[in-house]
């Protein structure tokens, strides 16, 4: 027992710390961890103290700007299907395919503007878009050719289906004979041929017999004959007809 007050000299440090093992001196003690010795090898490879020559950077910079380059064109060619994705005017080009029933858009989210025979298109649903195929390059191959727009015509088996979708979108809820399921910018001017852009429930006549054409009809062939001609541009026509076909039809029709 320690009577308070009183000095007790402490035994000498070899006697506390007799019976213990003294750490190697190459591990010194820091608090309870031992630090583990840096091997000697380790320093056998000095780091280089010179840079690669200039030439060779450059060689390395270009090559790697070249990769970019190439990389962002093969992206940019899978995207858009090797053509651009608008054409001179504006519109969209589509790569939709004639043999399979396209998404329309939500029913009850587009809304016509007018009524009856001179109604046109929601532009947000059907702002109308193009066939890459068909440019001035190449119309008397396509559109100037007849018979042509015979081979790129979707079936009943695909239009039928994608009619009611387009009505149920358009709000119309009537015989589906009383609507033309119709291209926005037509066939005969190089129109996406399957493209839920470029098509819509087109009002048509109460009631017809035998081959008719409604007023829309005969513009679309009043400006196939004005582009195949030379009179009027490809891409003037297809614009005019999908901005607002009533003020081409009073124009051109």
């Amino acid at each position: 027992m320690i009577t308070p007050g009183v000095y007790v000299p402490l035994p000498p440090r070899h006697a506390l710390t007799a019976g213990l093992e003294e750490p190697p001196a190459s591990h010194p003690s820091v608090g309870t961890d031992a630090l583990s010795p840096i091997p000697s090898h380790a320093y056998t490879h000095p780091m280089p103290t010179s840079r690669p020559p200039r030439g060779a950077l450059r060689a390395c910079a270009a090559a790697f700007a070249l990769a970019l380059a190439t990389a962002a064109c093969a992206v940019a060619g899978a995207r858009s299907g090797g053509y651009p994705r608008t054409g001179p005017n504006g519109l969209a080009y589509s790569s939709a395919g004639a043999g399979i029933v396209q998404r329309q858009p939500a029913p009850g989210s587009c809304h016509a503007r007018g009524s009856g025979l001179y109604s046109t298109p929601d532009p947000l649903c059907t702002p109308g878009a193009l066939n890459p195929a068909v440019t001035d390059a190449t119309i008397d191959s396509t559109i100037c050719r007849p018979g042509w727009t015979a081979t790129v015509r979707p079936p009943e088996s695909i239009t039928e289906p994608e009619k009611l979708a387009s009505m149920a979108a358009y709000g119309e809820h009537g015989s589906a004979s009383a609507f033309e399921y119709d291209h926005l910018v037509p066939l005969e001017l190089g129109g996406a041929v399957n493209d839920p852009r470029n098509l819509w429930p087109e009002p048509d006549y109460a009631s017809v017999s035998g081959f008719y054409r409604n007023p829309k009809d005969h513009l679309e062939l009043a400006l196939k004959r004005l582009v195949c001609d030379g009179s009027l541009p490809l891409s003037q026509a297809q614009l005019s007809i999908a901005v607002h076909w009533v003020a081409a039809y009073r124009r051109y029709g």
